[in-house]
């Protein structure tokens, strides 16, 4: 938990080239990353599931105020990979069941959530090192395949190749750059 919070920090750093405590004490994103970070290593972890409900309480009372305070929802049970970096704070809802993979990129206003019905009812599953821009929504049980752009304001609810950007109402392909210039 910590090594990841630790790789966290260091892309906020990259960002920024300022000291890790600064970064924790004005860094809004990474005050929600930081209970993430803690609330989902209990909720995956090993322990007797009567101690790790127990511990959950106080982790679900400071998510809600973080959400509260900051805008920022990431619920304990998403799976969020390592170097997660939150451009802006506010509007950030992530689903429970989203999976969100290493080295990522999202912006303010984004939502990552349920949509479809019946078999096409779920969540999205984002690759690794892919950018997401302010007020996207990515929703429905799809794939954002590595490296892809989501450009702002866009609404994706089909899969999204990999190293491609997409754009729009509803989002289609507009190029094949990838997200290393976002990354």
């Amino acid at each position: 938990m910590f090594l990841k919070f630790k790789k966290d920090i260091g892309k906020y750093k990259d960002y920024s080239n300022t000291n890790g405590l600064v970064l924790l004490l004005t860094q809004q994103g990474l005050w929600a990353l930081f209970v993430y970070r803690i609330s989902n290593s209990i909720y995956v972890s090993s322990m007797p599931s009567m101690l790790r409900r127990l511990l959950l309480i106080p982790c679900l009372i400071t998510q809600k105020f973080i959400e509260v305070i900051t805008g920022i929802s990431l619920p304990y049970s998403a799976a969020i990979g390592e170097r997660f970096y939150i451009g802006h704070f506010g509007g950030i809802i992530i689903n429970a069941n989203a999976v969100i993979g290493n080295n990522c990129n999202i912006s303010q206003g984004v939502t990552i959530g349920v949509s479809g019905i019946k078999e096409k009812r779920g969540v999205p599953s984002i690759g690794n090192n892919v950018y997401i821009g302010a007020n996207a929504v990515v929703v429905g049980k799809i794939n954002i395949g590595d490296g892809a752009v989501i450009g702002a304001n866009s609404l994706v609810t089909k899969d999204v190749v990999s190293n491609t950007t997409v754009l729009g109402v509803p989002a289609i392909k507009i190029n094949d750059h990838n997200s290393s210039e976002y990354i």
